[in-house]
C-alpha cells in the first residue's frame, strides 16, 4: 500500500503476526536501482517473510531489481499490475499493463530467469469496460506460462480514466465469483484473492475456493485484525495484547529517534490500534494532539503506555 507499508508499519504489523507475508510499498524500478538503496529497500530481519513489490515495464530494469531483492534477502518479488493512478499509468506500470499481456509476460520471464526467489503478480480482474472471464483467464495463463505461479487478484476491475485511486477501491463492484472461476480453471496455480475482506469469517469462506487472501486497507484501519487472524487462521493462541504491542512500540520509537527518525513517521501507523474498543477516541486524540506533527516531542511517547493500560482495563470490564 502506497504511503502505508513502510518499514515502520511493517515492524508494527510483525508485532501482531508472526506468520503473514508482508509486502513493501510499490517501488518503481528506477528508484530501486538508482535511489538510496538502504532508505528505499532496507528492512529489519524481524519483518520477514517479506516481499518487495515493484512497479515497472522495462524487463531489464525489472530483472535487475529482482537480483537486488534476492541479494538483500527478500523472500519474494511481486510485480504490481493493479494500481490505477494516473501517475503510475504515465510511467507505464500498474493496472494499465493488464491491456498488454505480451509485454507483461516478457517482463515476468526476464524476472523469473534472473533470480531464485518467487516472482508473483498482483493485478485486477479487468479494466475499464472489460471484465470478462476469457480475457482474465488468457492473461492468467500467459503470465503463468512465463513463470509466475502465484497471482493475487483484486476482485474489482480498474477504471483507468475518470476515477481516483481511492474511488477505484470502492466504486467498481466486487466480483469474487470471477476469482473463484479463475482458480477452478487453473488448479496448478496459487490464486490469492484481495479486495473488501474485513473479517476472519470472510477469510475462511474465501479459503474454501482460493489458496490465500491478501488484505490491505482493513488491516491499516484496524491493525489488531491481524492479531485476530493470527489467532483464528494460524491457530496461534499466544497473540500479544494491545498494551504488549504498545510497550514494544515505545522501545522501537526510542531506538529509531536516536537514528534521526521522527516520532510521527512511526506513530501515524498506530492510530487504529484500538479500533472498535473502549478508549479508541482517547487513543486517537492523544496521538493526533501529540504524535502527528513533524516536531512531536519524543518524551510524550511514554504517556501512551498509560493510555494503553487504562484501555486494556476498561475493555476487560466491558
Amino acid at each position: 500500500m502506497m504511503d502505508c507499508t513502510d518499514r515502520h508499519e511493517r515492524f508494527f504489523l510483525r508485532l501482531l503476526s508472526k506468520n503473514v507475508m508482508l509486502y513493501t510499498e510499490m517501488v518503481a524500478t528506477k528508484s530501486a536501482i538508482h535511489g538510496n538503496r538502504d532508505k528505499i529497500l532496507g528492512f529489519r530481519e524481524i519483518e520477514k517473510p517479506l516481499a518487495l513489490q515493484v512497479g515497472g515495464s522495462d524487463k531489464k530494469e525489472l530483472s535487475e531489481v529482482c537480483k537486488i531483492a534476492e541479494d538483500m534477502g527478500y523472500d519474494e518479488v511481486n510485480i504490481n499490475l493493479g494500481c490505477p493512478s494516473k501517475k503510475v499509468q504515465k510511467n507505464k506500470f500498474g493496472a494499465c499493463l493488464i491491456k498488454e499481456p505480451d509485454l507483461v509476460a516478457e517482463c515476468i520471464n526476464e524476472m523469473v530467469n534472473s533470480c531464485k526467489i518467487p516472482v508473483t503478480a498482483k493485478t485486477r480482474i479487468g479494466f475499464d469496460e472489460t471484465e470478462e472471464f476469457d480475457y482474465l483467464n488468457s492473461f492468467t495463463k500467459k503470465i503463468s506460462d512465463a513463470g509466475c505461479k502465484t497471482i493475487i487478484l483484486h476482485a474489482r476491475r480498474a477504471i483507468l480514466k475518470g476515477l481516483t485511486p481511492k474511488e477505484n477501491l470502492r466504486i467498481p463492484k466486487l466480483n469474487y465469483p470471477m476469482v473463484y472461476e479463475i482458480k477452478k480453471a487453473n488448479q496448478d496455480l496459487e490464486i490469492i484473492i484481495n479486495g473488501g475482506i474485513t473479517s476472519c469469517s470472510d477469510i475462511k469462506n474465501h479459503l474454501k475456493k482460493c489458496d490465500g487472501v491478501m488484505i490491505g486497507r482493513s488491516i491499516y484501519q484496524n491493525p489488531y485484525f491481524l492479531a485476530e487472524i493470527e489467532n483464528e487462521i494460524f491457530n496461534n493462541k499466544h497473540v500479544p495484547s494491545r498494551s504488549d504491542i504498545t510497550e514494544k512500540l515505545i522501545e522501537y520509537v526510542k531506538d529509531e529517534v536516536k537514528k534521526g527518525t521522527r516520532v510521527n513517521q512511526i506513530m501515524r501507523h498506530t492510530v487504529g490500534l484500538y479500533h472498535g474498543q473502549t478508549g479508541a477516541s482517547k487513543w486517537k486524540r492523544y496521538l493526533s494532539d501529540n504524535m502527528m506533527a513533524r516536531d512531536s516531542d519524543f518524551q510524550k511517547v511514554n504517556h501512551i503506555m498509560t493510555i494503553a493500560q487504562n484501555n486494556e482495563k476498561a475493555n476487560q470490564v466491558n
